[in-house]
C-alpha cells in the first residue's frame, strides 16, 4: 500500500470510487461536489494505491489560522473496506495535520460511516438531518 499526493490525472479514478460507493455512502448529487472540491478546494489530498491501483482517497483542509483541520472526502473502494486502508489513510492524515501544528482535528461525515471515526477516537458534536442530501445527515465530529 502506498499513500501519495493527489494528481489531477487521478480524478477519473476518484470519480469511479465515488460511483462504487453511491448510493450506499454518498448521494448521487455529491459527484458534482467532489469535482468542485478537486478543482477548487483541495488543501492536502492523497490517494492510496495497492499494487498500482487507486483503492482509496482522502485529504484535509486547514482553517486560515492553521490550528484547526478537517478530514475531507474519504472514499475507499468497496473491495478494500474493512482491510485497514481507511484507518491507515486517516492515521496518516492526522499525523500530517499534527506535524503542521494543528491542535483541533475534525471530520464532517454521515450516519453511514460515523462509527468508523468513533473507533478512531472522534466524538460526535452535532447532527444535521438531510445535510448532504435527503437521507444523508451531517455528523460533525472532533478528535
Amino acid at each position: 500500500m502506498t499513500i501519495r499526493p493527489y494528481s489531477p490525472t487521478d480524478q477519473p479514478a476518484l470519480q469511479e470510487l465515488l460511483r462504487f460507493n453511491t448510493p450506499q455512502y454518498f448521494a448521487e448529487s455529491e459527484k458534482a461536489d467532489l469535482i468542485d472540491y478537486l478543482a477548487h478546494h483541495i488543501d492536502h489530498y492523497y490517494v492510496v494505491e495497492v499494487y498500482g491501483t487507486i483503492m482509496g482517497c482522502g485529504g484535509f483542509n486547514r482553517t486560515p489560522d492553521g490550528k484547526h483541520g478537517v478530514l475531507s472526502w474519504d472514499i475507499i473502494h468497496p473491495d478494500a473496506q474493512g482491510k485497514g486502508i481507511g484507518s491507515t489513510l486517516a492515521k496518516f492524515r492526522i499525523a500530517e495535520m499534527q506535524k503542521l501544528g494543528m491542535t483541533e482535528i475534525g471530520v464532517r461525515t454521515s450516519q453511514h460511516v460515523y462509527q468508523f471515526y468513533e473507533k478512531m477516537g472522534f466524538r460526535l458534536k452535532e447532527i444535521v438531518k438531510d445535510y448532504w442530501a435527503e437521507g444523508f445527515d451531517l455528523y460533525e465530529m472532533e478528535l
